[in-house]
């Protein structure tokens, strides 16, 4: 009889930094498709009314997609305490003269 096959653990922190990651590469995705979406209003007979909403919605939308991609960039630019910090100083910019 074979043993079953072994769960894969992921530590909580390593995880939701991935999934965070993940969230920080679709966003501009989500973003282009919700700015496409007041082109799927049918023009009726109060177009000027349908311009001003799609105005109000994509700005909207911009200004949400900024919001979370602030608060996206808070807690990714954390240091990940899975990585071990690099001791050889190759990515410090300051330097003594």
């Amino acid at each position: 009889m074979s043993r079953p096959p072994a769960t894969v653990f992921l530590e909580r922190r390593s995880y939701r930094r991935r999934r965070l990651t993940d969230a920080a590469r679709m966003l501009p995705l989500v973003g282009a498709l919700l700015f496409l979406v007041p082109l799927l209003w049918a023009g009726g007979d109060d177009s000027a009314a349908r311009t001003a909403a799609g105005g109000v919605f994509i700005f909207a939308v911009w200004g949400a997609l900024i919001v979370i991609a602030g608060a996206l960039s808070r807690h990714l630019i954390r240091p990940d305490p899975d990585r071990a910090p690099d001791g050889d100083g190759a990515g410090d910019t300051e330097r003594g003269a």
